[in-house]
Order: structure tokens, then sequence, then C-alpha cells
């Protein structure tokens, strides 16, 4: 999943970034609502945590531009105003939620969670192909009950590919949903990744599609 992070505390902003990757999260960050507006209306994304009190663009215009324009990704708010009235304006404006600073990490997460699964952008936690169990919530990889050790991208790469089982994934699907875009190294790195993958599950659980991609095929 794909994550934007606009908010102009720096520190917050990073932080939140640094532990939504360790999560699993392609996560792109921007400190300005004009600069963060320009990211949500020409990239996709799964999910846009959005400050309310922003340079350049603030939190309920930002949100009002993306409704204007039909586009329905989820959006939490995260504001340091805690009065109703101020939440009232952020969900009229057409944000999905609305979470108060100082907030829980673990609170935010769970939040995240919630909106993704509520907005069809998160299936299953657990996905099965064959013999294989790729547990999303607790990011463990079983093969007929016998776990697989994978990194925190290896499980990515996965995750990405055990979602469309048996449909061909493109290598920039993958590197949308599993690579943010400050990523400028060779987008062949995919390459790496798959026959790692191949190495740990099985060298006939995934297939190349040439010119085409790669799909998720557990024989058994």
């Amino acid at each position: 999943m794909r994550l934007l992070i606009v908010e102009d505390e720096r520190r917050l902003a990073d932080a939140l970034a640094r532990g939504l990757t360790l999560e699993g999260f392609a996560v792109d960050v921007r400190y300005d609502g004009t600069e963060g507006l320009h990211m949500a209306t020409t990239s996709q994304y799964d999910l846009i945590l959005l400050d309310v009190n922003l340079p350049g663009v603030n939190g309920y215009k930002f949100v009002a531009a993306l409704r204007g324009a039909a586009n329905d990704v989820p959006v939490l708010m995260l504001t340091a105003k805690d009065g109703v009235y101020d939440e009232a304006e952020g969900l009229d404006a057409g944000a999905d939620d609305y979470l108060t600073k100082p907030f829980s990490y673990v609170v935010l997460r769970a939040r995240i969670r919630a909106l993704l699964r509520r907005h069809g952008r998160s299936t299953s936690p657990v996905l099965r192909v064959g013999e294989l169990t790729v547990d999303r919530g607790a990011r463990r990889v079983t093969r007929s009950g016998a776990a697989i050790v994978l990194t925190t991208k290896e499980f990515s790469v996965l995750e990405q590919l055990a979602i469309r089982p048996g449909d061909v994934v493109s290598k920039t699907d993958i590197l949308t949903h599993v690579w943010d875009l400050a990523y400028e190294g060779d987008p062949n790195i995919i390459e790496v990744y798959i026959s790692t993958l191949r190495r740990k599950l099985g060298a006939a659980t995934i297939e190349t599609v040439r010119g085409a991609g790669y799909r998720l095929v557990d024989h058994g």
C-alpha cells in the first residue's frame, strides 16, 4: 500500500514515515499543502495522512479540491485542534476520519488499516495461494505450516503478487506500491527480489511472463 503524508511538522512527518515504512508501506512525504495536493492529484495513493494547518493550501481546501476532482482516496486528517466544529468541518469537506494531536502511533496504525478495509483497498488479512499462506497482519509467511523468513521488502513484493494470485503483476505496479517516489535506483531491483523469493519459496512459485511481469502460482 502506498501512502502520502502531508504534514509541515517535519519531525512528526519523518517519524511517521519511518514507522509506516517499517510496517511495509511505501511512503511519500510533503511538508507543504500546495506540493502535497500536486502529488495527490498526479500520483496514485491508497491513503493520505493530512495535516489541517498547512502552508500553501490548508487541509480543508486540500480535501475539498480532491473531492471536487472526484478523487475518492481515503483521507485521515491530523490536527492540533480538538473542537467538535473543527472535526465537523474536516468531515464535511470530505475527510474520512479525524485524529487529534497528540495521538498514539498504535491508534494511528489501527485507523489507517480500518480506512483501507472500509474503502476496499485492503483485501483479507490472510492470503492463501495453494499451500502458501501470507498473513498480512502478522507479516508472516508459511508453506504447509512451515515458516519462511522474509525481509520487509521481500514480504511487500510477495504481498503484491499474493493479492492477485494467478494474475500478471507488472514491474511498474510493484515499484509503485513497494518503493516510494524517492527511489531513484535501477527498476530491475525487482528481479533481485523475485530471484530471492524463488529461492525461499520454490522456483516454480513465481512465473515470469515475458514483457508483462510476474505471476504467483503455487503448484503445491
